[in-house]
This record gives C-alpha cells, sequence and structure tokens, in this order.
C-alpha cells in the first residue's frame, strides 16, 4: 500500500520533505513515527492524515497523506 509522508520542522533535518513510501495493510501511524525514530529528535506535536487531526492509532488506508510535525516551544 502506498501512503505519502510529510515532515516538518526538526523532522525533517537529515531526512525528506516529502515521501511516497509503500507499508503493509493495516499500518497505523504510530508505526511509521517508530520506523523513523521521529521521537528522538522531538516529542510528536500534532499528527494529521488527509488534513484531519488523527490519533496515532490511526489505521493508514491506501493514499492517505500523513503529515508529522514535532511539539514547538517558545514564546
Amino acid at each position: 500500500m502506498h501512503v505519502f509522508v510529510k515532515l516538518f520542522a526538526q523532522y525533517r533535518e537529515g531526512r525528506f520533505k516529502t515521501e511516497e513510501r509503500t507499508y503493509k495493510e493495516g499500518i497505523c501511524a504510530q508505526e511509521i513515527i517508530e520506523e523513523l525514530e521521529l521521537e528522538k529528535v522531538s516529542p510528536l506535536g500534532v499528527l494529521m492524515v488527509n488534513s484531519r487531526h488523527e490519533k496515532p492509532s490511526y489505521t493508514l488506508q491506501e493514499g492517505d497523506i500523513i503529515a508529522l510535525f514535532p511539539k514547538v516551544g517558545g514564546g
């Protein structure tokens, strides 16, 4: 199954901006986060699938677009 993965802010450093990736049927968003080791960089801030907020337990479907944003501090 093909899924488009978009990374933002620090998650892009040394990786990619947008990439089409192939995964097994039934994969959840958390498995992709773990595979990419994103939370070693920064905790997950926002997860969106097809421009909608979702939980990491969301089961991805063919053609989904998953956008991953790190938690941002400041102020």
